[in-house]
């Protein structure tokens, strides 16, 4: 597209941040709306896989991602009886293979830090409730617009997208915590009891560490009720090498639960808008894809708006080059997840007795370490990223 485009950005999350940076580079007038006065980021640590890091090294920011995040070469599970039921390794994709632990506030910093260093406009304090002809309307009654494009990067519960999919049963209380020995450096570790419960360590750098604890939303009461000595002995006894880390927690307010939905919009354009990330797709995390996904498709918009003159055959481009991984993933989301949070009892057996040993088997590693990596579907090939 040689024309520059006036464009609003609904949300400050790494798609939001990451779709500016892009588009503003191409030269189009870019506007980045966010409902906090200071735009902040919401939770603990996340993975960033080859294909999120192949995104951000196209805006220079891989080897600040790398220096202050922590190198993950290996996944691993082992459930109560002490059996190895995951052992996802990089390295069988490839040599030069490896995911990135992080915590969101560094990410977002980053991210942050370059759209303020470009000169890019954020408008804090704006509740987004909806769009109206090229405008974004706000929930104090005012509006801003009207623009050529609204990329919706508003997550999950945005109020620019119809409603889709279904809340997942299980979510996750997350805290950061200090680092301590005992665990790898370079491992995202986890421990179950079944598929019901689940509680992983993940190195994020700066000698920090995100731990968390699966759990079905409708206990979240319950766990509140019966205090942290109860839920401490718990964890302890699924895995005793936690205490050091449970002995930081004083307080159920360091630990902040996480729902998760999984959803998926047949079509995430609108004439003049188009959804990205969560707001399009989302899922449970037990893959590792969401803010990976979120800045494919914040690149995928970026290049197709670049290959294609017309809008709406731009915003076609970038959906069509989206729509197949994203198809997959989904797919496999619903697949997995039920396999490592749930209530069934057949699952897991499933996977402890059958799947784990036949997961050491090639070419399986390989597969798997291509489904963690986010690569399954060649998204970086057909973004020109590879």
């Amino acid at each position: 597209m040689t024309r520059s485009l006036d464009i609003a950005i609904a949300g400050c999350g790494p798609c939001g941040l990451a779709a500016a940076l892009l588009l503003h580079r191409d030269g189009h007038c870019v506007t980045l709306f966010e409902r906090f006065e200071t735009p902040r980021p919401i939770g603990s640590g996340l993975m960033i896989q080859p294909t999120g890091r192949a995104v951000l090294r196209e805006l220079g920011l891989e080897d600040a991602l790398v220096v202050r995040g922590a190198r993950i070469d290996r996944l691993f599970g082992m459930n109560e009886s002490g059996r190895t039921v995951l052992d996802v390794r990089y390295a069988a994709l490839d040599a030069h293979a490896f995911g990135v632990g992080i915590h969101r506030a560094t990410l977002f910093d980053l991210l942050h830090r370059a759209v303020a260093e470009a000169g890019i406009a954020i408008e804090g304090g704006r509740t987004i409730v909806g769009s109206e002809r090229g405008s974004l309307l706000f929930a104090d009654g005012k509006r801003a617009g009207p623009f050529d494009l609204i990329v919706d990067a508003l997550g999950s519960r945005s109020a620019l997208a119809p409603s889709a999919g279904r809340e997942l049963a299980f979510g996750a209380l997350w805290t950061s915590l200090d680092w301590v020995p005992g665990f790898d450096r370079h491992a995202l570790e986890q421990r179950y009891h079944a598929a019901s419960r689940m509680v992983g360590v993940l190195p994020i750098g700066g000698s920090q560490a995100a731990f968390f604890w699966s759990l079905r939303a409708d206990r979240l009461d319950a766990w509140r009720a019966a205090g942290l000595d109860a839920w401490k002995s718990e964890v302890r006894t699924l895995w005793p090498a936690t205490e050091p880390l449970l002995d930081q927690i004083f307080d159920p307010d360091q630990l902040t639960f996480a729902r998760y939905a999984h959803r998926t919009l047949r079509d995430p354009r609108e004439p003049g808008l188009i959804h990205l990330g969560d707001a399009w797709h989302s899922t449970s995390p037990q893959l590792g894809q969401g803010v990976n996904m979120a800045l494919l498709d914040a690149w995928a918009l970026a290049f197709a708006l670049r290959e294609r003159e017309s809008l709406p055959n731009a915003l076609a481009l970038a959906v069509s080059l989206r729509r197949e991984q994203v198809s997959m993933y989904q797919l496999m989301s619903r697949l997995f997840t039920p396999v490592y949070q749930s209530d069934s009892t057949l699952l897991p057996w499933l996977r402890d007795v059958i799947v784990a040993p036949l997961a050491k088997t090639w070419p399986a590693p390989k597969i798997m370490a291509a489904m963690v990596a986010g690569v399954v579907g060649g998204p970086m090939r057909r973004l020109g990223l590879a």
